[in-house]
């Protein structure tokens, strides 16, 4: 999804995750409409079925890298052993292995991005949904994200990426277009 700052690429993102629900029509996510879920079961869906890696990271700042990772585990009742060893696994695909035990503080914007990722991955969504994932990365750990994106992508995620990255753009198999709230093209 691109546009311009302001044309609804982020709003657009929250209604298909459930974060933000319409104020007319329908959003249906894996045959469900949105707006037809109590709370409890909007949630679960959430957990279950949704990653999300936001603009901003959203990282608990108290928690290491791997702590971050672990948290959408928790919230299914994964166990400990599991939890640890899923998010030490998708550390070391995000290439951040040796940094799993810093705190927010002390990674870099790009690093909190790739953290940012893994935990998104954590529960093996079916949908990736992500604000400008490259945004804070050098081209290199952008190029490194995209592939990752790839093997995602092949392995049966669908990805939703809004995005200013030409990069990002150039790897979309479909691109939306929006403007002043709506789709152009």
């Amino acid at each position: 999804i691109v546009g311009p700052s302001g044309s609804g690429k982020s709003t657009l993102l929250t209604l298909l995750g459930g974060l933000d629900l319409p104020t007319s029509g329908t959003v249906a996510i894996l045959g469900t409409s949105l707006s037809a879920l109590p709370d409890r079961a909007l949630t679960r869906l959430r957990l279950e079925r949704i990653g999300f890696v936001f603009q901003r990271f959203h990282l608990l700042p108290v928690l290491t890298a791997r702590e971050n990772v672990e948290l959408p585990m928790a919230e299914m009742g994964v166990t400990p052993a599991s939890r640890r060893a899923r998010a030490e696994e998708l550390l070391a695909y995000v290439g951040l292995a040796e940094r799993a035990r810093h705190r927010p503080t002390q990674l870099s914007g790009g690093e909190m991005q790739r953290v940012a990722i893994a935990r998104a991955l954590a529960n093996r969504p079916a949908i990736l949904l992500a604000d400008e994932p490259t945004g804070e990365l050098d081209a290199a750990t952008g190029r490194e994200i995209l592939a990752l994106f790839r093997r995602l992508h092949a392995d049966g995620t669908t990805l939703v990426v809004v995005t200013h990255d030409e990069r990002v753009t150039s790897e979309a198999s479909r691109v939306v277009r929006m403007l002043d709230g709506r789709i152009v093209d």
